[in-house]
């Protein structure tokens, strides 16, 4: 939904079902468990917008996937196709620590930066100044 938002300015129940190829149903009952979680705005038949919880929650996710996706691809040497499925499997079951340690590893390994900050993946700080460094 970040991302549709980014590229749409708004979303709504058909864009999401659309993309993410499935029925609409299916689509408002997770809207109304994101909603009941403070994640997000939403009245019947209208725009969605993320919350600024939502919309931090969205920018981990993304930070989360980009990091195990460069470990994959560029330290493992997985093909973009095989890094990028795993990616989206590995992000959701990794615990903070977990993504911090791996983030300054990553950066380290790449030469991207030192990452010596105590980075922290729930510091919207950390994560843009990681994306500033690396010329994101």
């Amino acid at each position: 939904m970040y991302i549709l938002q980014k590229q749409n300015g708004n979303i709504r129940v058909t864009d999401i079902a659309n993309k993410m190829n499935c029925s609409k149903p299916s689509v408002n009952k997770a809207i109304y468990n994101l909603k009941d979680n403070g994640l997000l705005n939403y009245e019947s038949y209208g725009t969605i917008e993320l919350t600024k919880e939502g919309e931090n929650l969205a920018k981990k996710i993304l930070e989360t996937y980009d990091i195990v996706y460069l470990f994959l691809k560029e330290v493992l040497n997985l093909t973009e196709n095989d890094a990028s499925i795993e990616a989206e499997k590995i992000k959701s079951v990794m615990t903070d620590n977990t993504i911090n340690n791996l983030a300054k590893y990553v950066h380290k390994e790449l030469g991207m930066n030192d990452l010596n900050c105590d980075y922290d993946i729930n510091q919207e700080r950390c994560r843009e100044c990681a994306r500033r460094k690396n010329g994101k």
